[in-house]
Order: structure tokens, then C-alpha cells, then sequence
């Protein structure tokens, strides 16, 4: 008997004794009173073994056949080899038809031992913070590199970002490696689409704060950090992954999800997969996005003096020479100007940026250069061996010691 059998038989008992009525046993067992009458019944019947569950050793009327169960599982060690429970549960109903609740699949994984359960480390507790109330006001940005292609392809990395308010992915792209320029590209993705956010949430990385020495003091500002003060945009660096927790859970179910879903669309390299990313962010967003306690947006417009073109420049200082050159990455270049003498020894402002050619400014105009390979210059006078003698006696000179010299 169970726990419940057994207490039904104690009623029984009691109602045998006089003790309690068949009324009063319906609410002692919290049953109805025509329940409580079956079951008196079928004690008068059959005695003890009639308070035992007929269904008892029986299998199950909704139990699901070996067939569907072995079909399953061929396709878990397929397909969806590495999916986890949520994610396998959708694609089966999405593509496969078939309509199995997770915990039937996660029982399932882990009797084939296709899924490891996870086990609950105890982590140290970080106070939870509230979400900001607009659309705006806080993006978090991280970078997360992984083998996003499974071996396909190199490992890349995939950087992001995320609202606070919502949890909604506002840009997203893979990039080779988590460098200054790819957070541009996400950077001018997103002004391009809502506009300038309040304020910015990311990581210690040297992309976004100076990290040496003897510049802690709050002395120098990356290119980065350059760009979001022209902008108007606050730089926020977290002390502990868990302060940004929506962009770091976020780029745990794109690890998840994306991954799976470019296996099974056959996407193999960086180009395709910036490709399906709108459309997979889109999905994501309308699944997991929630909606902000203010409606208001807090995205600001860009501004007429906004030239995120020139913004995303890096600005160098190269000071001129004489004969008009200087040096920028190993390089030597030479400036063109009609008034050469009052560009001597000044100096000039170099905006570089991958895979552009630089420009030169001084005072705010900008100056013609070229490059020291590519200028033009008078090939030396061929000589006749006469004029060589001549030229020969020219430039050697008599030397008389003085008075008082050793060697005179």
C-alpha cells in the first residue's frame, strides 16, 4: 500500500469502529462524498486489497511506444546530436512533427547518456539590480569567442548588443578576432538603427579602458572611449562578469541555439553567418524580449556634426621634417604643398583607419602627401671621366695643420 491506501484504511477502520461517519471520512481524506461511498464500497467488498490502485503494476495509457521512443532517439544521435532538452523538444515538433515535453526528453538523454545533468556549483551572491526603465538607456556590450562553426571553419568571435530594459539583441556580428574596429562596426550597426544610447556597459577589456600603469590615475582614453564621449555616450566598465548578467546569459543561448541552427542550415563560414544573424536575432528577440516598464525610447538622434565617418578615425601627431616627411607605420611619407617653408618642423594630424588609405590635416585642412616609394626624383647626371677628374680635384682640398699640431 501507499502512504494514501494506507490512511484510506485507517478511515475504513474507523468508520467500522462507529467512530466516524462516511460524511465526516470524506473530509478527513478531502474527497467528495459520493468518492467516499466508492471507495467504502469497494472495502465492504473486497476488504484491504480494494483500497489498492487497480492501475497498480499496470503500464500506462499515455505511455509512449518503444517505437516513437527508439525513432527519438535515432534522431538525438543525429541531427541533434549535442541539443539540449528545450532546444531538441522544438526542432522535433518544428521539423520533425513530433510533440514531446523536455522532461521526457532530458530522462530519455540522460538514460543514454547523451546529456550530462548540470550540476549547481555554490557561487558566491551578487545583489540583483533593476533593470533600467527605457528602451535605451543602458546597452550592455561583450565579445564571446567560441567555435561557433563546430570545426567548419576557424574559431571566431561574436560580439553584441544587448538592451537592459528589454533583454532584446540590438546588433550582433562575427568577427575574427574582439578588436577595436569590430566594436565600431557594432557600434555604427546600432546608431544606424535606433540611434545614441544613454549609456554603454562592458567589460575591463583594453578595447575600452587604459589599463597600464602609469595611466590609472584617470590620464588617457582609448579610441573607443574617444569615440563614445564625442557621441555623448556614458563608458560603464563592470567590476564581475554578473554585473552585465543579460549580455553574458545572453551569449550563453546564442552558444546554445545559433550554433545548432547553423548546422542545420549548412553555414560554414563568418560572411554566412553575418547573413543569418538578423534573422536568427529576430526570432531570439521576439522569444526572450520583455517589454520596459516606460514605453519612452531613450535613443537620441544623431547630431549634424556627427560624422561617424570621421569620428571612427584614429587621430595620430607626426611632426614634419625639414624636407617635408615623416614616418606612420614604418612608412615615410611626403607632404605636397606650394608653401613648403611653412610646413617645416609643425605638426600634423594623421586619421587612419583599417583598410583605408590616411589623411593628413594641419590646422584643419587637409594636405596632398605621397607615399616615399611613389615620388618622383632627378636620376643623377651621367659623367664623362674628364669632368669626373675634374669635379675630383674640386672637392679635394689642401689641409695644412696648425702651428702646434703633433703631426705637422
Amino acid at each position: 500500500m501507499s502512504i494514501q491506501e494506507a490512511e484510506r484504511l485507517g478511515i475504513m477502520r474507523q468508520i467500522d469502529k462507529k467512530i466516524l461517519t462516511v460524511k465526516k471520512a470524506s473530509e478527513e481524506l478531502g474527497i467528495c462524498l459520493r468518492q467516499a461511498k466508492r471507495i467504502r464500497k469497494r472495502y465492504l467488498e473486497e476488504g484491504e486489497q480494494g483500497l489498492i490502485s487497480k492501475k497498480r503494476g499496470k503500464k500506462s495509457n499515455r505511455k509512449i511506444s518503444n517505437e516513437v521512443r527508439d525513432q527519438v532517439l535515432h534522431l538525438l544521435r543525429g541531427n541533434y546530436l549535442g541539443f539540449g532538452p528545450t532546444l531538441a523538444s522544438e526542432k522535433l515538433l518544428e521539423r520533425e512533427g513530433i510533440k514531446l515535453s523536455e522532461e521526457t526528453i532530458r530522462k530519455w538523454l540522460v538514460e543514454e547518456k547523451l546529456w550530462k545533468p548540470k550540476k549547481r556549483n555554490v557561487q558566491r551572491v551578487y545583489q540583483r539590480r533593476a533593470r533600467r526603465s527605457r528602451f535605451g538607456e543602458l546597452l550592455q556590450g561583450d565579445g564571446s569567442p567560441h567555435d561557433w562553426f563546430e570545426g567548419r571553419s576557424d574559431k571566431c568571435t561574436l560580439v553584441q548588443f544587448v538592451d537592459d530594459a528589454t533583454s532584446i539583441t540590438t546588433a550582433a556580428l562575427f568577427v575574427p578576432v574582439e578588436t577595436t574596429e569590430a566594436y565600431l562596426s557594432l557600434l555604427q550597426k546600432h546608431l544606424k538603427s535606433y540611434g545614441r544610447p544613454m549609456a554603454l556597459y562592458v567589460d575591463k577589456h583594453v578595447i575600452f579602458r587604459v589599463n597600464r600603469e602609469e595611466l590609472k590615475k584617470g590620464v588617457g582614453i582609448t579610441h573607443f572611449g574617444k569615440v563614445l564621449k564625442e557621441l555623448g555616450i556614458e563608458l560603464i566598465c563592470a567590476n564581475s562578469p554578473q554585473a552585465k548578467g543579460r549580455v553574458e546569459r545572453k551569449n550563453g543561448v546564442f552558444q546554445d541555439r545559433l550554433i545548432k541552427e547553423m548546422r542545420l542550415q549548412g553555414i560554414n563560414t563568418i560572411e554566412e553567418g553575418n547573413a543569418f544573424l538578423p534573422q536568427f536575432v529576430e526570432e531570439m528577440n521576439k522569444r526572450f524580449g520583455k517589454e520596459a516598464a516606460n514605453p519612452e525610447n531613450a535613443h537620441r538622434c544623431l547630431r549634424k556634426e556627427d560624422d561617424l565617418e570621421r569620428m571612427f578615425f584614429h587621430q595620430e601627431t607626426r611632426r614634419v621634417s625639414k624636407e617635408l616627411t615623416f614616418q606612420h607605420h614604418g612608412v615615410l611619407y611626403l607632404i605636397q604643398s606650394d608653401t613648403p617653408n611653412r610646413l617645416r618642423h609643425v605638426k600634423v594630424d594623421i586619421l587612419h583607419a583599417k583598410g583605408k588609405p590616411i589623411q593628413v590635416e594641419y590646422q584643419g585642412k587637409q594636405l596632398n602627401y605621397k607615399r616615399f616609394s611613389e615620388v618622383e626624383y632627378e636620376q643623377p647626371k651621367i659623367m664623362d671621366y674628364k669632368e669626373i677628374g675634374i669635379s675630383k680635384r674640386v672637392m679635394i682640398r689642401k689641409h695644412k695643420p696648425k702651428k702646434h699640431h703633433p703631426w705637422r
